[in-house]
């Protein structure tokens, strides 16, 4: 009886080697193709192939045909083989087509197109421009908004604020100091209606008004603990107010460095004379148009997702209770807002995103 020729330990270069290695250990990789890697690393390393289908729990057939596969095609014998179907009817310049017609023009009835429109306008079914999309990451339907800082001290500020978050000063005090005005003490018109299984919690949309407070807030960027303080008028009396809180609540021998926006209640002459008399307080304003520079943005975006969104009051002492429970919690469970862009890299991307927008064509 004839037999087959027997295949010999395969052998593996060091770049083959290398290869192997990353497709057995690297957790994107297809299940099938990482076993295939560990059968011809074992192969490679000495092992019999019967001693390998039971380590692997796989069919001694199975080693010898990616083995067989290896010594013919190399590394590329192991990737699975193009598998037998339909034929592709939409060609490549059916779906250039469909892609330049998205992104270059608009329909003259809409804002932007849909599937149907698309279709419509290709001779192409709702299915396949779909399908075009999607492998394209393209999404008519949706838009996002941004806005650019004009600040000709930009750059300075940027730097200097991002340079407090990443390094400290030693002995001082970083606090990211801001105020969220007008909280508005909504009751809703009928009583919310509690989560059951397979349905969300369910509210009316209509509520009825009952006043507005505001809160002032400092957040310690480094241990992420917070010191609010809550008025019903915002001005700079209660702003300077606020001001004797934080240095009450802060160590004397400690310089104390204030991350704030450029709202007009900072900058009032009250104001000025409070920082002048006090030298081991420094402020440091962001550029206009960039509260997302200011930590504790962050904080409030918190509060008014775990507290406010979602709450109902009758009054507007029921929502100060409420805010001041919030702020309670948070001091016994701080936990900080970690910065980790550095300042050159924020720029960067501000001047990759400018010179999009300045070769967009609009």
């Amino acid at each position: 009886m004839l037999r087959r020729p027997r295949v010999p330990v395969p052998v593996v270069t060091p770049a083959q080697r290398e290869i192997l290695l990353g497709w057995a250990r690297r957790p994107t990789s297809a299940q099938g193709l990482a076993l295939r890697a560990r059968i011809i690393l074992r192969l490679a390393d000495g092992h019999r192939s019967a001693a390998v289908a039971r380590q692997m729990q796989v069919h001694r057939q199975t080693v010898s045909k990616w083995r067989e596969r290896f010594h013919s095609q190399g590394v590329d014998g192991l990737l699975d083989e193009p598998r037998p179907g339909q034929p592709r009817k939409i060609g490549d310049a059916q779906v250039e087509a469909v892609i330049a017609r998205t992104l270059e023009s608009k329909p003259s009835e809409a804002t932007h197109c849909s599937t149907r429109s698309m279709a419509r306008a290709t001779g192409l079914n709702q299915t396949a421009i779909s399908r075009i999309w999607r492998a394209f990451a393209l999404q008519p339907h949706r838009t996002e908004s941004f806005k650019l800082s004009h600040d000709p001290l930009f750059i300075d500020k940027v730097r200097d604020i991002v340079g407090l978050y990443l390094y400290p000063p030693q002995r001082a005090l970083v606090l990211s100091v801001d105020e969220k005005s007008q909280i508005q003490a909504l009751e809703r018109t009928a009583p919310l209606l509690p989560m059951r299984p397979g349905q969300a919690e369910r509210r009316a949309p209509d509520y009825l008004r009952h006043g507005t407070t505001s809160l002032f807030a400092a957040l310690d960027t480094k241990t992420g603990k917070g010191i609010g303080q809550m008025h019903r008028r915002h001005r700079s009396a209660e702003f300077r107010r606020f001001l004797d809180t934080i240095e009450d609540n802060v160590p004397p021998e400690l310089d104390v460095h204030l991350i704030m926006d450029n709202y007009a209640t900072h900058k009032t002459p009250p104001i000025q004379r409070w920082f002048v008399k006090r030298p081991r307080f420094h402020v440091h304003f962001t550029p206009t148009a960039a509260s997302w520079l200011n930590l504790v943005e962050r904080w409030f975006a918190a509060l008014t997702e775990k507290r406010i969104r979602r709450g109902s009051f009758r009054s507007t002492r029921e929502l100060e209770t409420a805010i001041r429970t919030f702020l309670d919690h948070h001091k016994t469970q701080p936990k900080p807002f970690v910065w980790t862009k550095s300042a050159d890299a924020i720029l960067d991307s501000l001047a990759r995103y400018c010179r999009r927008i300045n070769d967009s064509g609009h």
